[in-house]
């Protein structure tokens, strides 16, 4: 391989590899049924189906980018995401006129984000949008003079970059924990991976033996037996998997199923209490058969920071 491609693409675990053709492997399987479903029964809409799968093969893709490839690469994808992730939230949200320049220091605080993840300076990643980000736009605001909508306007513009940004960065924040190389990687890997099949276990459980409402008023197609049944299913995963992708003892990756079960389905649920109150179904348009970017990392917002920090008190 040249030299130049080299440098964009990092070490890479035996035990990632065989995790990433695995789901390579499941893609392959989805697609093949698809196509025979559509040659089966034609008279049948698949339209839906085969764009979910389509758009499944661009998420992992890219998301194969921030686990081969170079720190850095990862880093400007993630700050993508994160921009999108935004940028889609503003769009659903009321922004005031008179708020439009402090939007700018908003999209800037994006690549100061991860700038500070590249640079690994722990503290200002943890404090600089909770913290100065909080301080810095009601005072810009201030200065436009215009007051009325004022907390509104600044509580929604805060907590959308504390989701959008600051959650989201954690993950790509777990690639910069110190350790052996690649093992950020698989740690990112973990994370995704599980709250994802928790996303699925959840619907599967809840389709088979979900009768009462989780919360009713929130997302009704959420139910109880959907929840159990998902969060004891992530935590069988992670106490399955985590001795090839992590250094969780068997005590630390039961709980660490039980985290990611448990904060997926709540971040799930927010987002879906933001929808209700704007009065929308999907986030957005942005991923064919998902809706929007929020609607896919919907429970990441909650799951990302939290393992983060669960993992980094632990192990580093």
């Amino acid at each position: 391989m040249p030299e130049f491609f080299r440098s964009f693409i990092s070490p890479i675990a035996p035990q990632l590899q065989y995790a990433l053709l695995a789901v390579f492997a499941l893609l392959i399987i989805a697609s093949v049924t698809v196509k025979m479903l559509g040659l089966r029964y034609p008279s049948k809409d698949w339209r839906e189906l085969k764009a979910r799968i389509n758009t499944w093969w661009w998420i992992v893709l890219v998301f194969s980018l921030t686990l081969l490839g170079h720190k850095y690469l990862a880093l400007s994808v993630f700050a993508l995401v994160s921009f999108l992730a935004f940028k889609e939230y503003l769009t659903l949200s009321a922004t005031r006129e008179a708020d439009h320049i402090v939007l700018f220091w908003a999209y800037l605080a994006i690549p100061l984000q991860y700038f500070w993840i590249g640079i690994s300076w722990y503290g200002m990643f943890v404090l600089f949008i909770p913290v100065y980000m909080l301080l810095l736009l009601p005072m810009r605001m201030v200065l436009i003079g215009e007051t009325k909508g004022f907390l509104k306007s600044a509580s929604s513009l805060h907590w959308g970059l504390m989701i959008c940004v600051f959650s989201l960065s954690h993950l790509a924040a777990l690639l910069d924990l110190p350790g052996k190389a690649g093992e950020g990687a698989k740690l990112l890997f973990f994370l995704v991976a599980l709250t994802q099949a928790n996303d699925v276990a959840q619907y599967l459980w809840g389709k088979s033996i979900g009768r009462r409402k989780a919360s009713p008023t929130v997302s009704p197609n959420k139910t109880l037996g959907g929840l159990l049944g998902g969060i004891a299913t992530t935590t069988l995963l992670a106490w399955l998997i985590a001795p090839y992708l992590t250094p969780l003892s068997p005590l630390h990756a039961l709980c660490a199923g039980l985290l990611i079960g448990t904060m997926g389905f709540i971040g799930d649920i927010v987002i879906s209490a933001v929808k209700r109150d704007l009065g929308v179904k999907d986030s957005g348009t942005l991923l064919p058969g998902h809706g929007g970017i929020l609607d896919r990392l919907d429970s990441l917002t909650y799951t990302a920071p939290l393992f983060f920090h669960f993992i980094r008190y632990l192990y580093f």
